[in-house]
C-alpha cells in the first residue's frame, strides 16, 4: 500500500478521529478517561488522583501542554505540588501509553488512539497548539525502506508535522 493509494490517504487523514472538526468532545474525553481507568486495573498499576487529574487536564482539549502549564492549572485549582510531581505523573502516563511527548514542542498531548503501542503521526498547529494524531500506518514501511537502504535499523518511529489547523488557516486568511 502506498501513500498515494486512496485507502492509505483515508487512513492517514483519520476522518473519523479528526480533532480539527467539530465533534462530541465530552464523549471523546470521557471515553479516554474510562479506558485509562480500565487499563490501569487490568495492568495492576495505580491511577492516583494526581495522575488522573493530569490526564484529565490533557484530555480537556486536543492541545499540547507543557509540564509547567499543567502545574499552573493544578495550582489554580488549589492543588499543591512542585514540578517533580507533574513530571512523575507525566512519566507514568507516557509509560502507560495514555499520553505522548511531543519533542518539537517540549509538550505533552493525550493519546487519541488508545494505549495500544501504535506508532503515531502528529499534525501540530503552530498557532493554537492543537494536535491531531493518526496512526503512522503505510508510512512505517516507507520509513523502513529508506532506513534499510542506508543500512539503518529503525527501532521506533514518531512523525511530527508542524503546520496550521483549518481554524487558524481560516482566521489568517
Amino acid at each position: 500500500m502506498s501513500v498515494s493509494d486512496p485507502d492509505s490517504v483515508a487512513a492517514l487523514s483519520g476522518e473519523a478521529d479528526n480533532v480539527f472538526r467539530k465533534h462530541d468532545h465530552r464523549k471523546c474525553r470521557a471515553g479516554a478517561m474510562e479506558e485509562a481507568r480500565k487499563l490501569c486495573v487490568a495492568r495492576g498499576v495505580r491511577l492516583t488522583p494526581t495522575r488522573e487529574r493530569v490526564l484529565d487536564i490533557l484530555l480537556e482539549s486536543h492541545q499540547a501542554l507543557g509540564a509547567y502549564d499543567i502545574l499552573e492549572r493544578l495550582h489554580k485549582e488549589g492543588r499543591p505540588g512542585q514540578p517533580p510531581v507533574v513530571y512523575r505523573a507525566l512519566e507514568f502516563l507516557v509509560a502507560q501509553g495514555f499520553v505522548h511527548r511531543l519533542e518539537r514542542l517540549n509538550a505533552f498531548a493525550a493519546c487519541a488512539h488508545g494505549a495500544d503501542g501504535h506508532e503515531p503521526l502528529f499534525l501540530i498547529c503552530s498557532d493554537c497548539r492543537q494536535v491531531a494524531e493518526a496512526p503512522l500506518g503505510a508510512l512505517s514501511a516507507e520509513i523502513d525502506h529508506h532506513a534499510d537502504a542506508l543500512g539503518f535499523s529503525a527501532q521506533s518511529r514518531v512523525v511530527e508535522v508542524l503546520g496550521q489547523c483549518p481554524s487558524c488557516r481560516e482566521a489568517a486568511a
